[in-house]
């Protein structure tokens, strides 16, 4: 008996470690696999950062931490990642996603924004989308603009957190976002550390990224 237990041990770690390689290599479709269209416009908030401040306000007066959770959805193109983003204004870049509702999980809210941005009304749900593992976490420890990847040690209350959710896509996936957005497929090797463009948090993206291994799909 006492020398069986060894066996077991390495069974099982072998066990453990292919389930981690599985879970870290994820599987790219090509972009012409997918279709894209649009629906009627939306009215866009934040226009202005101090609407923005008075609604973050609001919100924790009301509702106390303010939680977001926005997907990293990846595409293939010329053999390179690419992620899905959306563009306003042809200069504001964001991923898909948005504020949770009192009460509601994590992964939950993230399908119902999804589809609320990516699909045809927020009732049609993505089908076949997985929600991933959570891949980065930001705060924003005050009202002011920025956001840290990190919660300062005095800082005992913050007033928002962000969450990077690693989304899998299905083939054949359908995406129809208003009419006053744009969704992009912008490579990886484009917004790495491209701060200026696309913001502190997506220009990270790719270092998220680094631990995954993308198998390239043909169909």
């Amino acid at each position: 008996m006492g020398e069986e237990a060894p066996i077991l041990d390495i069974e099982s770690s072998e066990e453990n470690a292919t389930r981690r390689n599985e879970d870290s290599m994820v599987d790219l479709y090509p972009l012409s696999s997918y279709y894209f269209g649009s629906r009627d416009a939306v009215r866009v908030k934040d226009e202005m950062i101090a609407d923005r401040v008075v609604r973050l306000k609001s919100d924790y007066a009301a509702h106390g931490l303010r939680t977001c959770v926005e997907a990293v959805l990846l595409v293939e193109l010329f053999k390179h990642p690419h992620v899905l983003l959306l563009q306003y204004r042809n200069s504001i870049f964001k991923l898909p996603g948005g504020r949770l509702r009192p009460g509601e999980s994590d992964v939950d809210g993230l399908k119902r924004k999804l589809a609320s941005k990516l699909s045809v009304n927020e009732n049609v749900l993505l089908p076949g989308l997985e929600v991933g593992e959570c891949i980065g976490k930001w705060w924003r420890p005050n009202f002011e603009t920025l956001m840290y990847p990190f919660l300062p040690p005095n800082v005992k209350h913050p007033k928002e957190c962000l969450k990077l959710f690693l989304g899998r896509l299905a083939l054949h996936q359908q995406f129809v976002v208003p009419k006053n957005f744009k969704l992009l497929a912008v490579p990886l090797c484009q917004i790495h550390e491209n701060e200026k463009t696309y913001g502190p948090i997506i220009s990270q993206i790719p270092k998220l990224l680094s631990k995954f291994s993308f198998n390239m799909m043909e169909i």
